[in-house]
């Protein structure tokens, strides 16, 4: 694979920091690296490969040269700076939610869909962190029988809300164990030692948007407009890693052996299925690692051809940085 010149817009950021680790821990063919991001933080410098890379203000004129650009800025500097970014030459692969369920730009998983990587026109989107788990363990179940309902609720930890959210849940722990008033910023509500069943704003259907962002864009990525998708989406006290409790329902039935010998040999899947043995994923298995887990695959009681499953994946790598960089590796 030929050394392509890469940017990292947002290189300062939670997901910034992890595109880093991600780019050099996967050995991706770098050239140049350029590391972007607002006014306040041009200057300082990060590591990467052993050297200090500075970082440079954000601006139109900051892609000359750029083949690759890995944006995680937020939806609204991704709408202002991408198409500068192809302007110059580069093809942007979008961690926000800019783009996502725009008519002609690929929304990519590539354990599920990367066919649609080719059908670029300069910006190709990553979809949201909750989306690429569950689609990564309901693809290879379709295949096999054909989903024809999805009900998931999520357990998403606060790396979701970015590095600030994360510091506030150590900081608000701290405090409560030490039994101090505590600062609340990020949240509507403490989240140590707490739950929060609501994640963006709410929509007109009593649904918040992160739960319709599952709907729309696993619609978009499974290719089916019409699949049946309830979600709702809680915020738990966990640092890394976003669990999900998903109920299946199935045009031709699948048993638990089958549908584990399925997971099983699933791309970028780890499964974890043992009850006798106490043996299931947590949050703690997930952190820091690639791959998606499953396990507590189950037969569901209630309905004919229903199954039970339990994801969890790092919601900074699966659900962000590694996704975009194995899209971008797709692309050499």
């Amino acid at each position: 694979m030929s050394a392509k010149n890469v940017a990292v817009v947002g290189a300062t950021g939670a997901v910034g920091t992890e595109f880093l680790e991600v780019l050099e821990k996967r050995n991706f063919p770098i050239k140049n690296l350029k590391l972007l991001a607002s006014a306040r933080s041009a200057g300082k410098t990060l590591n990467f490969k052993g050297e200090k890379i500075p970082v440079e203000e954000l601006t139109h004129d900051a892609f000359k040269g750029v083949e690759i650009a890995l944006f995680s800025a937020g939806a609204s500097r991704s709408k202002e700076f991408a198409p500068s970014a192809v302007k110059a030459g580069a093809i942007v692969v979008d961690n926000s939610s800019a783009f996502r369920m725009d008519e002609g730009i690929p929304l990519v998983v590539p354990e599920v869909n990367p066919h649609r990587i080719r059908e670029h026109k300069g910006i190709i989107a990553n979809p949201n962190c909750s989306t690429i788990q569950m689609v990564v363990a309901l693809m290879p179940l379709h295949r096999a029988a054909t989903i024809k309902r999805v009900v998931v609720s999520t357990y998403q930890a606060v790396s979701g809300a970015g590095q600030a959210a994360m510091d506030e849940c150590v900081a608000q722990t701290a405090d409560y164990l030490a039994g101090k008033e505590l600062k609340i910023a990020k949240f509507p509500y403490r989240i140590a030692f707490n739950l929060i069943p609501h994640i963006d704003v709410f929509q007109e259907n009593n649904y918040t948007k992160e739960e319709m962002k599952m709907v729309y864009e696993t619609r978009k990525i499974m290719e089916i407009a019409d699949l049946k998708v309830s979600a709702t989406c809680v915020r738990v006290p966990v640092l890394r890693a976003h669990s999900e409790s998903i109920n299946i329902q199935t045009e031709k039935k699948l048993t638990r052996a089958q549908a584990l010998e399925i997971l099983g040999k699933a791309e970028g899947v780890k499964v974890k299925d043992d009850p006798s043995q106490l043996q299931y994923p947590m949050p703690i298995d997930a952190s820091g690692d690639y791959f998606t887990w499953i396990g507590r695959v189950r037969e569901d009681i209630s309905q004919e051809n229903g199954l039970d499953i339990f994801v969890v994946a790092d919601q900074l790598l699966k659900g962000a940085a590694l996704n975009a960089v194995q899209i971008a590796e797709r692309l050499l």
